[in-house]
């Protein structure tokens, strides 16, 4: 008898909804990059659930960022799935309505919890960054979906930066994410446009998703050179919250994971949150380079943080709510590394979609889906 249909009828007999849980798997493609993209063909892989409504089974929606030949403009393809990554299949398209440029890089994916301005809770929003071919600017653009995902609309600039070069003295913007806080959208990202650092975190709010309000650092080191990248943050049970990034600079090896807490998701450069800690297993493992952040629920009274690394196959985990001095522990996976790999908590929280696009630098990377039962 298939794995699958012994899966399927444990949890018949154990009462589990198959809408909520399903037998864990091991890359599952999503989707496949013709040959003519060019390398590394797909990264940067993000993803969004939308939760049943009694009617409908519960849907994941996935996008990455492309490397694919023009024309036509580069864009963010959706992929639709109604059993929680098992199977996909395409859905739409996010296009560049605004610049003519493309939708060229990082794009992530929001479901938004409460009505703010014209958009209704239960909003799909993809936040990415607009570059033209030529690399001369780039420009995080916000998109919005009333329908689920069947259609998009553009929504509004939030922050536009000079060319798409990662070195210092360059002036680009990179990599957003999208939070709630205080009934306000906040959009988090990686600002090199400020001549004091070579490359800082800010993040900038709107109480309409149209205007969007100044520019607040998140994490700017003192020493120019440095480079922190790649924003996530995730809520903890104890009213905190946890911010990674990647630090281009750090003692203990070049874009090394470290972590931030704060009461606020607003207030991460303050005192109490500097100067982070850096994420090293007891075993010895360290990550490096763009990781992703959630918090599970599941494993005891203080649930669970998982942090992804570009560097690992693995999670790290903490169950003792990131407290300074609490110990890190390296989980394998046989998920295939990939650069700035999503992690995801389904709908039973003790399972953790792992969501990539391939190794940085890989020369053919398909977007691939993973279960880690926890």
């Amino acid at each position: 008898m298939p794995s699958t249909v012994v899966f399927s009828l444990l949890a018949f007999i154990l009462g589990v909804s198959a809408i909520n849980w399903v037998p864990p798997f091991t890359n599952v493609t999503i989707f496949s990059p013709p040959s003519t993209y060019t390398a590394p063909q797909t990264s940067y892989a993000r993803t969004v659930v939308i939760p049943s409504d009694g009617k409908d089974t519960n849907v994941l929606l996935a996008t990455w960022q492309n490397h694919s030949p023009e024309p036509p403009k580069v864009y963010f393809h959706i992929y639709r799935s109604t059993d929680l990554g098992q199977s996909w299949e395409p859905f739409s398209n996010v296009t560049d309505t605004e610049n003519n440029w493309g939708l060229r890089a990082q794009p992530f994916l929001y479901r938004m919890t409460e009505r703010i301005g014209k958009f209704p809770a239960g909003t799909i929003l993809c936040a990415g960054n607009s570059i033209p071919a030529n690399g001369s600017h780039t420009q995080i653009d916000l998109y919005a979906s009333m329908d689920k995902g069947r259609s998009w609309e553009f929504v509004s600039h939030v922050a536009s930066g000079g060319a798409a070069i990662p070195n210092n003295g360059e002036t680009p913007v990179w990599e957003p994410s999208i939070m709630t806080v205080d009934h306000r959208i906040v959009v988090f990202y990686s600002d090199q446009r400020d001549p004091a650092y070579g490359q800082k975190l800010a993040h900038q709010s709107s109480s309409d998703l149209i205007t969007w309000g100044p520019v607040v650092n998140d994490v700017a080191k003192p020493t120019y050179s440095d480079r922190p990248g790649m924003t996530i943050i995730a809520a903890l049970p104890n009213g905190q919250y946890i911010l990674t990034y990647e630090y281009g600079g750090a003692p203990e090896a070049d874009f090394a994971v470290y972590y931030r807490l704060s009461k606020s998701p607003l207030t991460f450069n303050s005192p109490a949150s500097a100067p982070g800690a850096v994420i090293r297993a007891t075993t010895g493992e360290l990550p490096i380079a763009s990781p992703y952040v959630t918090w599970t629920p599941h494993g005891g009274v203080n649930g669970t943080i998982i942090v992804s690394a570009s560097s690992h196959q693995g999670v790290f985990t903490n169950t003792k709510l990131a407290a300074p001095g609490s110990t890190w522990t390296y989980v394998e996976s046989k998920a295939g590394a990939s650069y700035s790999r999503e992690v995801r908590v389904l709908p039973r929280n003790d399972q953790i979609l792992l969501t990539g696009g391939g190794p940085y630098g890989g020369t053919m990377n398909s977007v691939t889906a993973s279960i880690l039962q926890l």
